[in-house]
């Protein structure tokens, strides 16, 4: 019997890292999203970010690239922006 099971694959660290935060439309929501990845990831191109509103306008996308440098960081980032309790979601 072989092992047919594949290990997850494995991001090198530091590296270009791609997010996409979706939250409800609203007054600063933007704003707030680059606060917090900024306190997480220095240095973020505020210029290279893409926002794109949802068809019926209820929704916000915001896609950005960060530096990763580790796991801890993309925890750390991830439950700041959930319990902001404006994000629906993070990829």
């Amino acid at each position: 019997m072989s092992d047919s099971t594949t290990d997850a694959p494995r991001i090198e660290f530091p590296c270009q890292y791609p997010i996409k935060v979706i939250g409800a439309a609203g007054d600063g929501f933007v704003e707030l999203v680059s606060e917090i990845v900024e306190r997480h990831a220095p240095g973020l191109d505020r210029n290279a970010i893409d926002v794109r509103d949802s068809k019926n306008g209820r929704f916000v996308s915001i896609r950005m690239v960060i530096t990763a440098t580790g796991p801890d960081q993309l925890e750390a980032l991830n439950a700041e922006l959930k319990a902001s309790g404006r994000v629906q979601m993070v990829l």
